[in-house]
């Protein structure tokens, strides 16, 4: 069932697929980082009964986030092929599929970055306030520090996420792990492959797992 010789042929491609779907990861985690945190910041303190009350930009914003979130990955994926025609002039190949992740990751992270915003005990957002800090000086030194082992926590679950969804951009030539799954494991029958490449995506998301547990655990100081 299992073909050593086979699956050390096939080495040089399992690379080559291993390497763009870290690039994939890459590129998109990054962008729900850079967009979704401050989205997820925006939600909390604009809740009611925060120091940025606004009820308006809480209904708007959460709704977006919502919507996104409610469209399965596979057909927001097909959905932003215009969009990622757009941005980077076609719509296969990691770095094509890297637009569809971030979209899909950007809404994931910035609600587990609220979530985890909301395990902060009130009383401390109450005390900054009364000692004069601004907002800005509250969401830097106050609710980013506090919350930040479960936003490390939040990113570990956000990373695992887009290697389950980078596997189905395979599906549409997304390129990676999933797309040599699927061209080879698949429509080929090539159990070797197709063995080999669950293998790798569990060993990833185990890695994954254990290093954001070690990161998060580290940076704890309560």
């Amino acid at each position: 069932m299992f073909d050593v010789t086979h699956f050390m042929e096939m080495i040089p491609d399992i690379l080559k697929a291993f390497q763009e779907t870290i690039i994939m990861i890459g590129i998109s985690l990054t962008v729900s980082i850079v967009v979704g945190l401050p989205l997820g910041i925006l939600l909390f303190v604009t809740d009611k009964g925060l120091f940025w009350e606004n009820r308006l930009i809480k209904s708007v914003f959460g709704f977006a986030v919502n919507f996104i979130r409610s469209i399965p990955y596979i057909i927001l994926l097909v959905a932003l092929f215009p969009l990622t025609k757009l941005l980077v002039g076609q719509t296969i190949g990691p770095i094509a599929a890297s637009v569809s992740l971030s979209v899909a990751a950007i809404p994931f992270f910035a609600r587990l970055v609220e979530t985890s915003l909301r395990e902060i005990d009130k009383g401390v957002i109450e005390a900054s306030i009364a000692v004069g800090a601004t907002p800005w000086m509250i969401i830097k030194d106050v609710l980013i520090p506090e919350a930040k082992s479960s936003i490390i926590q939040a990113m570990t679950v956000t990373v695992i996420s887009l290697v389950a969804f980078s596997a189905m951009a395979g599906v549409v030539g997304g390129g990676g792990i999933g797309d040599l799954a699927i061209r080879f494991g698949y429509y080929r029958y090539d159990n070797t492959i197709m063995i080999a490449t669950v293998a790798i995506l569990i060993l990833l998301v185990q890695a994954i797992q254990i290093a954001g547990d070690w990161f998060a655990k580290s940076i704890d100081k309560r």
